[in-house]
Formats: structure tokens, C-alpha cells, sequence
């Protein structure tokens, strides 16, 4: 199974809760800041944006003050799994500019 079909066919479907849910967009993305799969809304993100996630898994707990920014746009850090997985949830306010 290649990445983009686990994007696709796992990461994009229902969660199974009964009430219709799923991701609005997904990658896996590597620590070179790579992109090995994504779905096809996902945002285009900024450099620095890829660092400060990257610091994150070096320093779990770097986005939590800040938020994640993908795109210019914040996602407060919600659960994952320290040095491995990082979650956010979209927050209503943009980074200023």
C-alpha cells in the first residue's frame, strides 16, 4: 500500500462514530519537510510553519502556547502522541501579519 492510498482510503474516511465525521484534509509529511502524501485540500504550508512543527516533535509541547499555524492559518495543538504525532483543531483566529 503506497502512502496516498492510507491518505486516501484510511486518514479520510468516516472515524466510525455514527454520526458521519472524518478529517477535512491529511499528510504524512516527512522530517525533511517532504511531502510523501496528502489529500487534495490540504493546505500549501511556509517554511517556517514546518519548522516550528518539526522543533515540536524535538520539544514536545513548543506549539502548544502558540497554536500550529499550516498556511497561515491556527489550529490549536489538541491530543497526539509526544515526538511522534502532533493534532490540531482549527481555531477561528489567522496569524497577524
Amino acid at each position: 500500500m503506497s502512502w496516498q492510498t492510507y491518505v486516501d482510503e484510511h486518514l479520510m474516511c468516516d472515524v466510525g462514530d455514527g454520526q458521519g465525521h472524518h478529517l477535512t484534509a491529511a499528510a504524512i509529511i516527512g522530517h525533511d519537510g517532504s511531502v510523501w502524501a496528502q489529500s487534495a485540500n490540504f493546505p500549501q504550508f511556509k517554511p517556517q510553519e514546518m519548522t516550528d512543527i518539526m522543533k515540536d516533535f524535538d520539544e514536545p509541547g513548543h506549539l502548544a502556547p502558540t497554536g500550529l499555524f499550516l498556511a497561515g492559518l491556527k489550529y490549536m495543538v489538541i491530543q497526539g502522541e509526544p515526538g511522534a504525532v502532533i493534532r490540531g483543531k482549527k481555531s477561528n483566529r489567522e496569524r497577524e501579519k
